[in-house]
């Protein structure tokens, strides 16, 4: 009998454990056993030599995002009496550097309130980039903050954080990319961004076309 992808992460997990959230350093490793139950099959091995190059992470195993989904929806219920010490998490998290790990900081972020994390959710978001980050996943970040309510920055605001480095430039222009409204007053920040890759690319591109 082949029992299914979900079922297997239900197995893994378990019921909540707040006992587990109490230590980054166990959780950490209790969630790559997670990522492993939740991969397909074949593609159960993780992979660290193309992506650690290319995509900027320190592994990925594949799992799909409804069992990470899965996986987020368990963290955030064992620690439902103690989201502070979930919000701690997330920089371990990051800084491990997975790609199953930078997706699940993202769930775990728009699942949080500012009174949870100590800042706004983008706050903490630009605070967690190292001085290089994969441009995707960020955007999907982003995303994913917006699906959990949580507005775009204002004017502003994006301005100032787009002052503070290079990257956070570039992120500057992944939030714009995001908001519905008119970008004219901001269309200089989106010219002078630092050039990078193809995604960056064609979404400068294609906010400057939107805004001719």
């Amino acid at each position: 009998m082949v029992v299914a992808v979900n079922e297997k992460v239900a197995h893994y997990l378990g019921e909540p454990n707040p006992k587990l959230i109490r230590s980054n350093r166990k959780m950490l490793k209790f969630l790559r056993g997670a990522y492993a139950a939740g991969t397909p099959g074949m593609m159960a091995k993780p992979s660290t030599d193309l992506l650690a190059n290319a995509g900027g992470y320190a592994f990925h195993y594949g799992c799909p995002n409804p069992e990470m989904r899965d996986i987020a929806s368990w963290i955030l219920t064992s620690g439902e009496k103690r989201l502070r010490r979930v919000a701690k998490l997330i920089p371990a998290l990051w800084k491990r550097h997975g790609q199953e790990d930078l997706v699940l900081a993202g769930l775990l972020l728009a699942n949080l309130s500012e009174e949870d994390l100590g800042e706004s959710p983008w706050m903490a978001f630009i605070h967690l980039l190292g001085e290089q980050e994969p441009l995707g996943a960020l955007l999907e970040i982003s995303e994913e903050l917006l699906r959990g309510g949580h507005k775009i920055p204002d004017d502003a605001w994006i301005v100032a954080m787009a002052g503070q480095s290079e990257l956070w430039h570039q992120v500057a222009v992944l939030f714009l990319s995001l908001r519905k409204d008119s970008l004219e007053d901001v269309r200089s920040l989106i010219v002078t961004a630092p050039a990078g890759g193809e995604l960056f690319e064609r979404i400068r591109n294609r906010l400057l076309s939107s805004e001719n």
